[in-house]
């Protein structure tokens, strides 16, 4: 019940917004009661800090299995990371609309757990930038920390443009995206 409350809850936030969309709506879209709804959370924003972790920690597992595969170079490492990104937007948009758009809605003290595991997966990419420059895979003179910003940048805002069964899949997607950071746009 905690899980199909939760997906009804992704669907009703993506669509009305964490703020618009109020408990009661939640459990009337699975027929249930509010009692049901607190036997699991809290509050809204617990379940919004549930959802919000569970997104997190699946991309952390991903960027970690992509990091530690053998045999790959930097390159390699950041075109899976960029792909992963894309296909979780495509597997799990109204989850990333959630997690990018209604962040703003935790406290602060919510907020602390979320924002170290969002800064954790960003300096894993930061080190891969580290890697490919000490390697000679990449430029000396970039600025690792800058670059694994706008990476995020670009792959992150794409759940507001991204249509997976558009023109682009998230394959050819990810090869543009990292022919832009990789080569950089001038002729």
């Amino acid at each position: 019940m905690k899980e199909k409350m939760t997906e009804h809850s992704i669907r009703l936030f993506e669509k009305k917004g964490f703020s618009e969309t109020s408990i009661t709506d939640i459990v009337e879209s699975i027929g249930v009661t509010k009692g049901t709804f607190y036997y699991y959370f809290t509050s809204k924003e617990q379940l919004l800090m549930d959802i919000h972790l569970a997104y997190i920690d699946e991309l952390l597992n991903e960027q970690a299995k992509i990091i530690s595969t053998p045999g790959k170079t930097c390159k390699d490492i950041l075109f899976d990371i960029v792909h992963m990104l894309l296909k979780s937007i495509k597997t799990k948009k109204s989850s990333a609309t959630v997690f990018f758009r209604e962040m703003k809605n935790l406290s602060n003290e919510k907020l602390a757990q979320i924002l170290p595991k969002r800064d954790e997966f960003r300096s894993k990419i930061e080190q891969v930038l580290i890697c490919g420059i000490e390697s000679g895979e990449l430029r000396a003179n970039l600025d690792a920390s800058i670059i694994s910003f706008a990476i995020l940048g670009v792959a992150n805002w794409s759940y507001h443009w991204f249509d997976p069964e558009g023109e682009k899949n998230e394959r050819e997607v990810a090869d543009i995206f990292m022919g832009m950071i990789l080569h950089g746009i001038e002729a």
